[in-house]
């Protein structure tokens, strides 16, 4: 009998995620369905699932990040972004990441069906359209990250100031004084030179942290 992988899904839309499990069902156990990055961290450690597949733009904590932050505590998950992003620096970092795939969301079916497969196995599946440029960044650029020098912490507050959280907001959905989140945004602030939430909002969506990506 042929294993059944157990796979997470994540997208902070729940039609989306509905189709996804219909797609992926006859092929995978679906272990969970998250909506936003805090929990899939929550799902993959709990779970430790073959694969997880995720949007890259989630509210709380975006797709890249959770990567980020799961970092060797994900063990086995083999993590394979589903976007409708072209974006190919966005890519570029999923991979430096330790990403496993890159799908876009108007692909066929089989198309991520084989991406997580392919995962699985231990190889990436990168979609056509870009595939040749991912690499050739891959081989030729110097890791670039999600901002000039932000901390883990720091991309965490930028996130959430973007997103519209105020001061007292951010620091109980990250268990940190309202003092210590004024603290990151200075330190935000003076490391990107920018001065209103505004700027800072477009600047996070230009690092794909928010926003609409589909």
């Amino acid at each position: 009998m042929s294993t059944r992988y157990r796979i997470v899904l994540a997208d902070d839309h729940s039609i989306v995620l509905e189709g996804l499990r219909r797609i992926l069902e006859p092929e995978f156990d679906i272990a969970a369905t998250v909506t936003d990055g805090r929990s899939l961290l929550d799902e993959v450690e709990r779970l430790k699932p073959h694969a997880a597949v995720v949007d890259i733009s989630m509210p709380s904590l975006n797709g890249l990040e959770a990567l980020r932050q799961l970092g060797g505590k994900r063990a086995r998950t083999r993590f394979v972004f589903l976007t409708a992003s072209l974006d190919v620096a966005l890519a570029t970092e999923a991979f430096r990441l330790g990403a496993s795939g890159y799908v876009l969301k108007h692909s066929a079916a089989e198309e991520l069906v084989g991406a997580i497969k392919e995962a699985i196995a231990g190889r990436t599946y990168i979609t056509p359209q870009i595939a040749s440029e991912v690499l050739e960044n891959l081989m030729s650029q110097p890791y670039g990250g999600a901002g000039p020098g932000l901390t883990g912490r720091e991309r965490e507050v930028l996130q959430l100031l973007a997103e519209g959280k105020i001061i007292k907001e951010i620091a109980a959905v990250l268990s940190i004084s309202p003092r210590t989140v004024e603290f990151h945004k200075h330190n935000i602030i003076a490391k990107t030179g920018l001065k209103t939430t505004a700027e800072l909002a477009r600047y996070a969506a230009q690092k794909g942290m928010v926003g609409d990506l589909r």
